[in-house]
């Protein structure tokens, strides 16, 4: 009776630690992470709607962000609306700037489609 009531603590415990999981942001030296589709983009910022189903602005810094696919260099041009992207921010002057933007590849987002 006791291992059973265990086995039902331990799965409940695994299962609420699962449902928390995609709300959790993971930081790195006060840094959030940002998950999601690029739904807008401008020369000052990007407009991603994340995992969570939250709309967030995250603003570009031309001396701090950089901007990668695959691990090698882009230009913030090379970003387009649907593409889903990876971005570590940071609170400045209240507003969430990128230090960071990784821009998934284009077999992720084939991928992403197909299921």
């Amino acid at each position: 009776m006791n291992t059973t009531k265990l086995k039902i603590q331990v799965a409940l415990l695994a299962i609420v630690s699962l449902a928390l999981l995609p709300t959790i942001a993971t930081a790195h030296g006060g840094e959030e992470h940002v998950t999601g589709t690029v739904t807008k983009i401008s020369d000052t910022s990007v407009t991603v709607k994340t995992t969570a189903g939250k709309t967030v602005e995250i603003g570009f810094d031309a001396k701090m962000t950089t901007y990668e696919r695959a691990k090698q260099p882009i230009q913030k041009t090379d970003i387009k609306v649907g593409d889903r992207v990876v971005i570590h921010a940071m609170e400045v002057d209240e507003k969430m700037v990128a230090h960071s933007v990784e821009v998934g590849t284009a077999t992720t987002a084939k991928k992403a489609v197909k299921q």
